[in-house]
């Protein structure tokens, strides 16, 4: 258990310092959708799963996704610096593009409540937009 916790806050301290120093070469913006990231990946993901468009291979993705997410067990042990946290994100870039295949891109951009360039970044690296 403290082990996460200390992952935990290495993570969050990571998170902070790249929006300080987003916030102090003048990207406010840049910081903003920083700090928005993370909620609206989860708003993202609850809404996918309520509309009725995405399939359920996709929606039990998202589960799956989920719970790997919450699940302290990792691959790569999160107080790893940088690696830690890349289980995870691959796992959400997967299950996105999954998501995106198979709803399509349009259902996905309808869903996302952050900037419209930020979806747009996370398709394209996903490889679904």
């Amino acid at each position: 258990m403290r082990g996460l916790v200390i992952a935990l806050l290495i993570v969050i301290a990571a998170w902070v310092a790249l929006a300080a120093i987003l916030i102090v070469i003048g990207r406010r913006l840049a910081a903003r959708e920083l700090f928005a990231l993370v909620p609206n990946l989860l708003r993202l993901a609850r809404d996918l799963v309520r509309d009725p468009r995405v399939p359920r291979s996709s929606k039990f993705l998202l589960g799956a996704a989920a719970v790997w997410i919450a699940s302290p067990i990792d691959l790569i042990p999160e107080f790893v610096p940088v690696l830690g946290p890349l289980d995870d994100v691959v796992i959400v870039v997967l299950v996105l593009r999954h998501v995106v295949r198979r709803a399509g891109p349009d259902v996905v951009r309808e869903h996302w409540r952050g900037d419209p360039a930020t979806i747009a970044a996370i398709l394209r690296v996903s490889g679904a937009g």
